[in-house]
């Protein structure tokens, strides 16, 4: 088949491994199946699914099997020619980035009950944080001189969080047919309000100058957050979330340009 190399990348996951050996010996296998066989969440099951779009087909009754190019991978994988590295350390660049993306964190949301508590209370968290530091949240931005009370900053920041999850909802299913899954995709989601709720705490310390620059930092870290909890929660590729991530940055300048906030 074409040059392996490009595939080295995708195959360095152990889970989309064992899904290309599962279906290379099994003709085809249905998704419950399969997500018993691997034990792991649904949305993480269909992201590796997703990311081996090209070597996987579905038939009529919508299970899976291999197609051509997944059959040659599978024999490819059998036979032993990958390089060793493969199933080794990984890079660098790999390592970082998954940090980044706090993927081993989101990983263990596959029983979302474990990790809720954590979310609520970063939620919880961020709400006093910008009641505290007298900061009107907006989202993903925060600004001075609020009109509301300690209490109406709290409600707000917790419902902004929660429009949030609710336009993940329905923004994926209307664009990628996603459903389900909704207490993972919350938990994963209140995880990622992390750099967000940290800010007003680090506001009351640090001058307005370096405040604005720490949150541009901050909305780009929490973006790339909210992708990572697309593709756990929703189990979409990061490509695909980015979109999803876009598009809600967008509607929150283009809100905030509509009452003014933005001059």
């Amino acid at each position: 088949m074409e040059d392996l190399s490009r595939y080295y990348t995708l195959l360095r996951d152990p889970a989309r491994r064992k899904i290309i050996e599962i279906l290379g010996t099994q003709e085809k296998i249905g998704f419950k199946e399969l997500r018993e066989s691997l034990g792991l969440g649904v949305g993480t099951v269909y992201y590796h699914l997703d990311m081996l779009s090209n070597f996987i087909a579905q038939d009529k009754q919508r299970k899976y099997r291999l197609n051509d190019r997944g059959q040659m991978l599978y024999r490819v994988l059998k036979e032993g020619n990958v390089p060793a590295t493969l199933g080794g350390g990984e890079a660098f660049s790999h390592s970082v980035g998954k940090w980044v993306f706090l993927s081993p964190l989101f990983a263990r949301t596959i029983k979302p009950l474990r990790l809720l508590p954590v979310s609520i209370g970063l939620l919880f968290l961020g709400a006093f944080g910008a009641a505290y530091a007298k900061l009107d949240p907006a989202l993903f931005f925060y600004f001075q001189y609020p009109s509301l009370g300690s209490t109406g900053l709290m409600m707000r920041y917790v419902f902004n969080w929660i429009g949030l999850f609710l336009f993940a909802e329905l923004f994926t299913y209307l664009l990628y047919r996603r459903a389900g899954n909704d207490l993972q995709l919350f938990t994963c989601i209140g995880l990622a309000t992390f750099p967000i709720a940290a800010f007003p705490y680090v506001y009351l310390f640090i001058s307005e100058a370096i405040a604005q620059y720490l949150l541009i930092a901050l909305q780009v870290w929490s973006l790339l957050l909210f992708s990572a909890a697309l593709c756990f929660g929703k189990g979409i590729r990061l490509d695909k979330a980015v979109v999803v991530s876009l598009t809600a940055i967008y509607l929150n300048i283009a809100v905030l340009f509509m009452f003014g906030h933005f001059q």
